[in-house]
């Protein structure tokens, strides 16, 4: 019983994680690094990350530097950030690449956080499909004679306990993310 809700635990945070890393690469009208983790560069055959092979920095607010280790992939770099969809031009100045982030409009703003809210509600629909699995080997555990009625029932509360948590946590990550967005 302990084993299976420490994965049913294990599941539930990795799906939260997953919903905070998408977040992550949001952008909110702030220079954030974490939007260029899905973009890769054909370098020498190998698609690479961008931040595998450049220092990438925010030089202010609204500005994001990205300085190649290799001067030669410069044009590289610029094409898989085009090819990508980041949406912002970069600009090249020979030695490095500058994103320079607009700021959002209000449409825009409440478009992300329609976004930001489905993405929360697909986690929450992950975590509560590893309580529906959760809930059913627990029930053919009792099926099979190897718990008690009252056992089941302890168990599908402590799941259901589970679920609530890391629902609640879910709701909280969506609150800050619009909150960030929604923040000029």
């Amino acid at each position: 019983m302990k084993e299976q809700m420490n994965i049913a635990k294990e599941k539930m945070n990795k799906s939260l994680n997953a919903l905070k890393n998408e977040f992550a690469s949001i952008r909110a009208g702030r220079a954030n690094p974490a939007v260029l983790d899905k973009v890769m560069v054909d370098y020498y055959g190998a698609p690479t990350p961008v931040n595998q092979m450049s220092a990438i920095s925010v030089s202010e607010a609204r500005i994001l530097v990205i300085q190649p280790w290799d001067k030669s992939s410069l044009k590289l770099i610029e094409k898989a950030i085009l090819a990508s969809d980041i949406g912002i031009n970069p600009t090249n100045d020979g030695t490095a690449i500058r994103l320079v982030f607009p700021q959002l409009t209000e449409e825009r703003r409440k478009e992300l956080c329609k976004s930001v809210k489905k993405y929360g509600e697909e986690c929450k629909v992950t975590i509560r499909s590893v309580r529906r699995d959760t809930m059913e080997k627990f029930k053919a555990m009792k099926k099979n004679s190897e718990i008690t009625e009252d056992d089941l029932k302890d168990c599908e509360k402590k799941v259901q306990d589970l679920t609530d948590k890391f629902c609640a946590d879910v709701d909280k990550a969506v609150a800050e993310k619009e909150k960030e967005i929604m923040t000029v």
